[in-house]
């Protein structure tokens, strides 16, 4: 039962990239993203009040939140906007570089991180093609899998000394707020965005689903699967991104892209696999989600 939670969870976060390409064409990206954010916090808040779950708002707590919410609110901004001028193949595979891009930033470096980057680096310059002319949403999507990467690392600093359900909540409802003004300079969303079918069930994925429900199912789940398990489910997602991109939105992958992505795809496992080497040569730490 946690495998097939978790591989639904993976299967709901690749289902954002098509979902948000799709909602980006009826709104601009931070409203939609605000908007996105909004619901968020309902659900998770709702889910708070529902359990009678204290939350915590001391100083450390809510440093900790917006020092983490920072990078989140950058890894969403960008990878966002990003889908404007990239497919949701293209980011969901350039996201997924985040797995690589952590151990790097931590200093955790071993042979078999070197060779996880080598093919990571060449999988993305097959799949970008720079040489037919760089796309600027390929590049606010490498930028996304870097800030996404810092979040993961703040979240190792920090989730240890605060309570988790605060940590989360509070980062989510720092991103609502940090959205809202620049959210409000595309006038009211009911003005600017038409509430139509499609914009309201991409809100209800990537917004109720993905930052809300997986979320509780990730934690429950790695509570009763070996991380390194996790990790190869979790390395799925840009796959089915890229096959529910072509479902859905009717998107084309070139040969070359395809031998792009399965090199990205190769990196991340590769990378994933030593960083999870490097833990074990380490006294094990309290255990915490991985993402």
């Amino acid at each position: 039962m946690p495998h097939l939670a978790l591989l639904l969870t993976t299967f709901i976060w690749a289902a954002t990239f098509p979902a948000t390409k799709l909602a980006l064409v009826q709104s601009p990206p931070l409203v939609f993203l605000e908007l996105r954010f909004l619901v968020s916090v309902v659900v998770v808040g709702g889910g708070i009040l529902a359990c009678r779950y204290a939350l915590r708002s001391d100083f450390e707590t809510l440093r900790a939140a917006a020092i983490s919410s920072a990078f989140l609110l950058v890894g969403y901004v960008t990878q966002t906007v990003g889908l404007q001028e990239t497919t949701a193949s293209n980011s969901a595979f350039i996201t997924a570089l985040y797995v690589v891009l952590v151990p790097l930033f931590m200093g955790r470096l071993t042979r078999r991180l070197w060779i996880a980057l080598t093919l990571a680096v060449a999988g993305l310059w097959l799949l970008v093609r720079p040489f037919a002319g760089v796309n600027a949403g390929d590049m606010y999507t490498l930028a996304c899998a870097a800030a996404f990467a810092m979040h993961i690392i703040s979240i190792e600093r920090f989730s240890r000394r605060t309570d988790p359900a605060s940590f989360t909540f509070w980062q989510l409802v720092m991103v609502t707020m940090a959205l809202m003004p620049a959210g409000l300079g595309w006038g009211l969303p009911s003005l600017s965005v038409a509430m139509t079918p499609t914009f309201l069930t991409a809100l209800f994925i990537t917004g109720a689903l993905a930052t809300g429900v997986a979320f509780v199912v990730q934690v429950w789940a790695q509570a009763h699967v070996p991380a390194q398990r996790v990790a190869l489910i979790f390395a799925l997602e840009p796959a089915l991104a890229a096959w529910l991109a072509w479902l859905v939105l009717g998107e084309y992958m070139h040969a070359v892209a395809w031998l792009g992505s399965a090199l990205i795809v190769a990196g991340v496992l590769m990378g994933t696999c030593s960083s999870f080497s490097a833990e074990l040569g380490k006294v094990r730490p309290a255990a915490h989600p991985a993402k």
